[in-house]
């Protein structure tokens, strides 16, 4: 493929893509007021009171990292000393600056901007990107789905610019440094040039330099020679050129996994009880049949969402043992999950959303049932063991499976009992031809031998978890060499022994190394017999 047609091709695709960059210019300020006045704090206009800003500890100074929108006005900077803002303005009220809770504000953001697209992205610590491709229909196209959007999010209290282009880096810079809305294809190259040179998401160092040299608009670096600009800045300055023109594409990274299928429904009036989200939950489960029918699939890992009203979002998992698309067992995993988090699901004041995803599916493998019944004993282990997991945890039921390894605690691996079911491999497969005990401890437990028969034999006494046992009988040695090509430093050859006490206890023990080695051998007690 030559130049021309590659460039032609990458041109469709990006005029095909749609993204929306949301921008929070105050996001920590609006998490503070918030607090202080409610969510609704803009939509009733802000009380009388002074300006707000944070401040934070930077190289060995307290500095404003953040301010609002009253701060901005009367002349405050970012990252400015606390000293001279209160020089300039005694009434500032000061709080804290928190990181962690304004990540923890934007997830919730992002959490709630799912309700327009599954694909949502951070951006940053003040930003998200939104990949809305084919399904702005939904919302009345994108100049409706925008201010629907930007509408609701200042009506719960934030400060919020946003922008639709076909590439991330020109919704960003039109977010960000432009007058945000709608951009087409067609119009992005005269939307970005006139903006300044920070539209292009650059280091400030960067900025400085090129200001320098009288590039400080886009139009500027544009019309100038790239070969120079490239040799001097990098190739990072004409990349990000080239991404926001359209000319390279600049993938996303959703924050999510991406569902492989997807029921929602949308409600008139919202429900709170937990009989109303298991019907609807019931319905979209049987929406989602044909579709995993059509896959020849089954799920194993469902996600319910539920989108409240005033915009906080719950999820709810459920595992399957079995590839599973039968609506009424799905509803029922749904009922025990809602049963064992009733306590902590807060509906408030209802949800109008509800979702149904299938995170992760696998090939159905259909049986056909008895003449006399339906089968169900075929399935009344895999429904015991998704039920419990459902309620208690997806480890309250472990299963073992084999390993390829002849050292005996690596020989099996616990793993949860849904997984287990589902992989149809069991620990019983292929047991080994040796004996081998009923009990096998998590870790070999250290023991004291005495008057053992060397260089081959078992102890004549051991003093295992301050009891003293006296070897009636034992067998063996059965000896087990490391794993070379896996074996960690400082591993050595061990011998186990079968031996039973004077009392009919009989246990697996082991001796690590020889006698007559350095270091000495070492006595482990490593399982028990029945």
């Amino acid at each position: 493929m030559n130049a021309d047609l590659f460039l032609s091709s990458n041109r469709g695709r990006m005029k095909s893509l749609r993204i929306l960059a949301l921008g929070f210019p105050h996001l920590p300020t609006d998490r503070i007021a918030r607090s202080k006045w409610g969510p609704s704090w803009r939509s009733t206009g802000r009380p009388e009171g002074p300006a707000i800003a944070c401040v934070g500890r930077h190289d060995n100074t307290l500095r404003l990292t953040a301010l609002d929108e009253q701060a901005d006005a009367i002349g405050l900077r970012r990252h400015q000393g606390l000293t001279e803002a209160r020089a300039l303005y005694p009434q500032l009220e000061i709080f804290e600056e928190y990181p962690a809770k304004d990540r923890e504000l934007l997830c919730a953001i992002a959490d709630w901007c799912d309700r327009y697209t599954p694909l949502v992205a951070e951006d940053g610590k003040d930003g998200l990107f939104l990949d809305i491709t084919g399904c702005t229909h939904l919302f009345g196209g994108e100049e409706a789905l925008l201010h629907d959007i930007l509408s609701r999010l200042f009506r719960m209290g934030f400060d919020v610019r946003g922008a639709i282009a076909s590439s991330p880096a020109l919704a960003w810079a039109a977010a960000h440094f432009g007058r945000g809305g709608v951009i087409d294809h067609e119009q992005g190259r005269d939307v970005l040039l006139p903006l300044p040179i920070q539209a292009l998401r650059l280091e400030t160092q960067l900025v400085s330099s090129l200001s320098k040299l009288g590039l400080k608009r886009i139009r500027d670096l544009a019309a100038a020679p790239r070969a120079p600009l490239a040799r001097r800045f990098g190739v990072k300055l004409m990349q990000r050129l080239d991404q926001a023109l359209g000319y390279e594409e600049e993938p996303i990274s959703p924050r999510r996994p991406i569902a492989s299928l997807s029921a929602e429904r949308r409600l008139a009036e919202p429900i709170a009880s937990e009989e109303d989200i298991l019907h609807v939950a019931g319905r979209l489960a049987a929406s989602l049949k044909p579709g995993l029918e059509a896959r020849g699939a089954g799920g194993r890992l469902f996600e319910l969402v539920l989108f409240r009203v005033d915009g906080k979002v719950l999820r709810l998992a459920v595992g399957a043992s079995q590839p599973l698309r039968d609506p009424q067992r799905i509803s029922r995993l749904f009922s025990e999950r809602l049963a064992a988090v009733h306590d902590d699901l807060d509906a408030g004041f209802g949800f109008e959303i509800l979702r149904l995803n299938v995170l992760n599916h696998e090939d159905f493998n259909a049986r056909q049932g008895d003449f006399a019944g339906k089968g169900e004993s075929e399935t009344s282990l895999p429904d015991f063991i998704d039920k419990v997991a459902a309620r208690l945890g997806p480890d309250c039921l472990n299963g073992f499976v084999l390993r390829e390894s002849h050292i005996p605690e690596k020989a099996v691996l616990t793993v949860p009992a849904t997984h287990h079911v589902g992989s149809g491999k069991s620990a019983d497969a292929a047991l080994p031809v040796t004996d081998r005990p009923l009990r096998l401890l998590k870790r070999p437990e250290p023991m004291e031998a005495f008057t053992s028969e060397v260089p081959d034999g078992p102890p004549g006494s051991f003093r295992w978890r301050r009891a003293l046992h006296r070897t009636a009988r034992s067998e063996g040695p059965e000896r087990i060499e490391p794993e070379w090509w896996n074996s960690l430093e400082g591993e050595r050859v061990r011998d186990y022994f079968r031996v039973e006490d004077e009392q009919g206890y009989r246990f697996w023990i082991y001796r690590e190394g020889f006698y007559g080695s350095h270091p000495p051998p070492r006595w482990f007690v490593h399982g028990l017999f029945a």
